[in-house]
């Protein structure tokens, strides 16, 4: 199924807004001189090669996505290097159907002359593409831009799909969204009048437009289209997941055949341990032999609740670089690098990860090195959401849907010295609802649809520990969590080999009973267990405090809008001490 165009989509063209005419003039500029061309991927990798801030490197391209996207076997990868801003800039945002009557009106006229200027000074190029690899959900996308922008449209059309490679997307059943519209002008220079800063992206998600405004990263891209599918899916009534996706099959397994086929999903926040638990090829060791893995995404995907099914957004992963040697494996799946050291090794141009030359450096790789992968997976058999919260042990069965809702609604990490803030600052948790910071629909939203996937049998689990470690006698102290023993405990879920007993101080949560966990984890028990924490009192007064802190947050949420659903979240969220 797929979206539609403007003038199919609305009764009258008139219904759309202000944004999206904006963005639609620009893309339907027609003259007699250079008008904005359409160009496929191989175009525009060829555009971005001439370019004199890009460098070709003596890294071969995977040659599967070279091949798809129209590349020969002779095509390297390309190295887009920025300034100053090498990550994602969330303070520019701005979300337009919630600005009041003069904010709308001032921002419709900054994008007017943005695009003026992006007429007027720079020769544009169009990619179209398609969002989504299941037939069952494709929404067709256009991203404008110049040609000094080409590298991060080549980058566009690798992490998503070019429309020339889906001859079937036009003869598909339209769903009642319209196409993505998305307008990129990285070298916009701030008016004087313009409050939100040197940078802006402009959000409509309900007309599905975007303008990304004086940001060269490429993740503003890729994150701005996606929230814009999630979105759209929103609407069809599917659930939006910003999480890792996998399939285990112990159907070889002899021992554990009668598990079948287990689907898991992780949601985290930066360093929870989302891609490990993800992308993990035996989880380190402890899964039998016979079982067979296939991952649809490590970081995004749609739950289908009628269909029971879950989709796939991306074909390629946008990885960070900072764990990969120059002789990684991985390198051999590589398709775009930005932000890293280029580096002359025996001759060779290639690109060096490790974060050498700025923090967050990134490249595109094909899904393929993760193994078997899957472009439609399973209803998810259980979730995990995974936290940095040291009152919680490294694993919590939840019983309660209405606390695993609530849980994820308040899905946690903590501030970290670095941020160079008072000690009181220190103690307030940071939450990223579903850890998902891209969602522009209403939180209640989410928690619905989540209660419904709950409702229909998913379960849910609570990994805690990784990146943050588990109380040992204070706050500032906490005994490691090693990846290993999260990974052990995922394999003890997946083949349902733990049995679990009352957390008596969170009513709805389950924790390992010590025979089952100490069979394959031995001192487990005693060296996690909540009710023999050092400095009790402590250990209870904080652990108070965090399910406080996340009923607050609910409290002051959109969820007031619900004030039945606010209720049950947090009535959920009392800790019996």
């Amino acid at each position: 199924m797929s979206s539609q165009a403007s003038w199919k989509h609305y009764p009258s063209l008139s219904q759309m807004s202000p944004v999206r005419a904006i963005a639609e003039s620009v893309f339907n500029i027609k003259n007699k001189g250079l008008c904005p061309r359409v160009v496929s991927p191989a175009e525009a990798y060829e555009i971005a090669s001439r370019l004199p801030w890009i460098t070709v490197t003596d890294l071969p391209m995977d040659k599967g996505r070279a091949r798809f996207m129209g590349l020969d076997d002779s095509a390297m990868v390309i190295v887009d290097n920025h300034g100053a801003t090498v990550g994602r800039s969330a303070s520019a945002r701005v979300f337009y159907n919630r600005l009041p009557a003069d904010r709308k009106t001032l921002c419709e006229s900054i994008l007017r002359e943005g695009v003026y200027a992006l007429e007027r000074n720079h020769d544009l190029i169009i990619g179209e593409g398609v969002i989504g690899l299941d037939p069952a959900l494709q929404f067709k996308a256009r991203l404008i831009t110049s040609e000094e922008d080409a590298a991060n449209l080549f980058f566009w059309f690798s992490n998503f799909t070019p429309l020339s490679a889906v001859p079937d997307y036009a003869q598909s059943v339209p769903h009642p969204v319209p196409d993505i519209l998305f307008v990129s002008y990285p070298d916009w220079e701030a008016p004087d009048d313009c409050p939100w800063g040197r940078a802006l992206v402009v959000i409509d998600e309900v007309h599905n437009s975007i303008f990304n405004f004086g940001l060269r990263y490429f993740g503003e891209r890729k994150k701005g289209t996606l929230t814009l599918a999630w979105t759209g899916a929103q609407r069809l009534g599917h659930v939006s997941a910003h999480g890792g996706i996998k399939e285990v099959d112990f159907s070889g397994c002899p021992e554990f055949a009668h598990r079948g086929q287990q689907v898991i999903a992780f949601y985290g926040l930066s360093g929870s341990g989302k891609s490990s638990h993800t992308n993990s090829l035996d989880n380190e060791g402890t899964l039998p032999a016979g079982f067979r893995r296939r991952i649809a995404h490590d970081d995004a995907f749609q739950i289908d609740i009628g269909h029971k099914v879950c989709y796939v957004w991306e074909p390629t992963l946008f990885d960070k670089t900072d764990s990969r040697e120059i002789d990684h494996p991985d390198w051999r799946h590589c398709v775009g690098v930005m932000n890293s050291l280029a580096a002359e090794v025996d001759g060779q141009i290639l690109p060096y990860g490790l974060d050498t030359r700025n923090s967050n450096g990134r490249a595109i790789f094909a899904r393929e090195l993760l193994g078997e992968t899957t472009d439609r997976i399973g209803f998810p058999d259980s979730i995990g959401w995974l936290m940095k919260d040291n009152t919680l042990p490294p694993i919590v069965k939840i019983a309660n849907r209405a606390l695993a809702v609530a849980l994820g609604a308040t899905l946690m990490t903590k501030r970290t010295a670095a941020e160079n803030v008072p000690a009181e600052e220190m103690k307030k948790l940071v939450f990223e609802p579903f850890a998902n910071p891209f969602r522009v629909y209403p939180l209640y939203e989410d928690c619905l649809g989540y209660a419904k996937v709950f409702e229909n049998g998913c379960e849910c689990y609570v990994w805690s520990g990784g990146g943050g470690g588990w109380w040992d006698g204070e706050d500032n102290r906490s005994k490691k969590v090693p990846l290993k023993i999260s990974l052990t405990l995922q394999t003890a879920i997946l083949t349902g080999t733990l049995e679990w007993e009352a957390w008596d101080l969170v009513e709805g949560a389950l924790i390992p009973t010590r025979a089952s966990v100490d069979k394959i984890l031995p001192g487990y028990y005693d060296s996690f267990n909540p009710n023999a924490t050092p400095n009790r009192g402590d250990y209870l007064a904080l652990l108070t405090d965090r399910f406080s802190q996340r009923a607050a947050f609910l409290e002051n949420s959109d969820l007031r809008e619900r004030p039945e659903l606010l209720a049950r979240l947090v009535a959920s969220l009392k800790i019996n001490a």
